[in-house]
């Protein structure tokens, strides 16, 4: 089950935060949308327990959108983000809502919106709880890049079925995916050579550490833009 680290430094969130604007409906789903309207490729970014409006999250949708990409950052938690002072609904008992199979599902129709709307090439990105839903898009021809960080619940076996080019960006210190996971994943990529992939584990540095890091840990901040900087250069690979 979820350990305490997916439950770590949870953001003040702010619902007006970001330079891009939130939608009631894209595809179906409340969402942050940022970046050029008539760009040609476009990056889904899926949240942590912690949702579409962390401030962080919307700071890395705003830069993913300013090297050329359309992006939308789903609400695939419906306004309930996980809220760890709240003895009602431990993890364990809100996770029962929102299992990543059914943000998988609810992606489909948001990647259709943005085909509909002329993009070409879709990328995904996911944190934590997001990883999962987007290594599920991987896995099923949804997607044209993926990008894993820090992920929770992705399994060897997940790896085995990838479809598309994928980079997984592990955490040093992670229960969820430690390192020797990672590594084993990077094994399965690197016998699959119909998959091209990119795999690095950042040291000193815990599970959720690219999203929910402090702006006032300057350790923490340049390691959190390395992984934005690695997610940029994946998508530009592979999407334009």
């Amino acid at each position: 089950m979820a350990s305490s680290q997916c439950c770590e430094n949870p953001p003040a969130l702010n619902p007006a935060g970001g330079e891009g604007k939130v939608v009631d409906s894209f595809g179906g789903l409340k969402a942050y949308l940022a970046g050029p309207d008539d760009a040609k490729a476009a990056i889904v970014l899926i949240s942590d327990i912690f949702g579409f409006e962390a401030p962080n999250l919307r700071k890395i949708a705003d830069k993913v959108a300013s090297s050329g990409y359309f992006v939308v950052v789903p609400d695939f938690l419906h306004g309930d983000p996980y809220v760890p002072e709240n003895a009602e609904r431990p993890l364990p008992v809100w996770i029962e809502s929102h299992a990543p199979a059914k943000g998988f599902e609810e992606a489909k129709p948001v990647i259709a919106a943005l085909k509909e709307k002329g993009i070409s090439a879709v990328g995904a990105a996911g944190y934590c709880w997001g990883a999962k839903v987007v290594v599920e898009l991987a896995k099923a021809h949804e997607i044209h890049a993926a990008v894993l960080l820090h992920p929770s619940f992705v399994t060897v076996d997940d790896i085995k079925e990838v479809k598309c080019p994928i980079s997984v960006l592990g955490a040093e210190n992670d229960k969820m995916s430690p390192p020797e996971l990672v590594k084993q994943f990077q094994l399965v990529l690197s016998a699959n050579a119909g998959v091209s992939h990119f795999v690095k584990i950042f040291p000193g540095v815990a599970h959720g550490w690219s999203v929910r890091y402090s702006d006032d840990d300057a350790a923490a901040v340049k390691s959190a833009e390395e992984a934005l900087a690695d997610m940029i250069d994946w998508f530009n690979k592979n999407l334009k």
